[in-house]
């Protein structure tokens, strides 16, 4: 077994308390730049975790079989996000501390993200003891965590976690970007009904998600925090990001070439599996050594490849990763399946695409048309979230837009 220890300050702080999240105190620091003391983070899975356990002051695997994500490497998985932690100021980078198992070929990892401009950065990987750089200075952090094993045997864990504010960053910050990245890539149909996806959700048939191949970009179970919009030349699906793949597990290609997690000298916006399979790069080879047979940059579930977007194929789409760029947004609230996208504001106009559940919608603007009586109560407002596309407002939990 491998165990990473953190400072003896962060082993000693967990010993020694109860964790729960805590509040740095608010008196104003002192001009010598006195360095806030570690907050120790509450080894209680929020809402979004899936298959993992509590034991003590350590998230362990849970007992779920493997997920069967599109074209990752079978294995099990568990996902914790922990509760958020608040500092009594801003901070442009975090030091977190943890202790970690990894026995017979598992691994864990400790990811973090902050709380910037209203909503949630993505997560970016955390090295125990390292400066952690956040894309813009922010007072709220959260950290989530992987464990990940073979089909069978092994639980690693991850346990007394703490997260320090600090003014060092060892690696470039993320990009903020004005407008969310779109790129034209190739998509392929998942399937895989009855499988579970890496963040713990059980595929159903014509399901509505899609995979990226990277966790950068993961969303909790049930969440729809890291969404998509993925158009044809006629329809437009939005859908949360809820699983790993096609191909590599840490090709962020929608991120800029400095700041991606492998393949830095590859333009932004264009997958490894496109450049392993159009141009021969490295070998024609994905992350695992397989060589690659398309050149897909993303996975549709079948909801969206079949019914959404009516494709009887695998396709070139674009695509656009809605949480890399400013501008109006909504959630769609709906309990189960997907709402309908029209190209009128109104029930009787022709579908002309689909929204899933809890998925992020752009917002354009917003307009009077038929009443609708929704999760969000009773509206005749419609919010335009394309060019010629429209979902009504009752099913949609989102502030007010201007008139279209």
């Amino acid at each position: 077994m491998r165990i990473t220890r953190a400072r003896a300050l962060a082993a000693c702080l967990a010993a020694t308390a109860t964790f729960f999240t805590a509040t740095l105190p608010s008196a104003t620091l002192p001009s010598t730049a006195a360095v806030p003391d570690p907050v120790a983070v509450a080894a209680q899975p929020v809402a979004g975790s899936s298959n993992v356990e509590v034991d003590g002051s350590r998230i362990v695997l849970g007992d779920a079989p493997a997920a069967v994500g599109s074209a990752e490497v079978k294995q099990r998985s568990g996902l914790a996000e922990l509760t958020p932690v608040r500092f009594a100021a801003a901070t442009s980078a975090v030091v977190v501390e943890y202790t970690a198992g990894t026995p017979d070929g598992s691994s864990a990892e400790v990811d973090v993200r902050s709380w910037t401009n209203g909503k949630w950065s993505e997560w970016t990987a955390a090295k125990a003891g390292t400066p952690t750089a956040l894309p813009a200075a922010s007072d709220q952090v959260q950290v989530r965590i992987i464990v990940l094993a073979p089909p069978t045997g092994a639980s690693p864990w991850v346990g007394d976690v703490t997260v320090q504010p600090t003014d060092k960053a060892a690696a470039p910050r993320m990009a903020i970007q004005a407008a969310p990245l779109k790129s034209h890539v190739f998509a392929t149909r998942e399937g895989l009904v009855g499988g579970t996806t890496a963040n713990g959700h059980v595929i159903v048939s014509r399901d509505h998600f899609v995979a990226l191949p990277s966790r950068r970009g993961l969303s909790g179970s049930g969440s729809g925090t890291y969404s998509v919009k993925v158009c044809t030349a006629s329809r437009c699906a939005f859908e949360p990001v809820w699983d790993v793949g096609p191909w590599n597990t840490k090709d962020d290609y929608w991120n800029p070439s400095a700041t991606r997690e492998m393949w830095k000298d590859l333009p932004q916006g264009k997958p490894e599996a496109q450049a392993a399979y159009q141009d021969g790069y490295n070998g024609k080879k994905d992350q695992f050594g397989r060589t690659v047979a398309n050149p897909a940059g993303i996975d549709l579930a079948d909801g969206v490849f079949w019914d959404a977007l009516k494709l009887a194929d695998n396709s070139w789409v674009d695509v656009t990763y809605l949480w890399t760029g400013d501008g109006g947004r909504g959630t769609v609230s709906i309990s189960s399946g997907y709402l309908n996208v029209r190209n009128a504001p109104n029930s009787t106009g022709a579908v002309v695409g689909m929204a899933g559940k809890s998925a992020q919608v752009t917002v354009e603007c917003q307009t009077p048309g038929e009443n609708v009586t929704g999760s969000q109560g009773t509206s005749n407002l419609w919010l335009r979230v394309n060019a010629g596309m429209y979902v009504a407002k009752a099913w949609v939990n989102a502030g007010t837009f201007s008139a279209c």
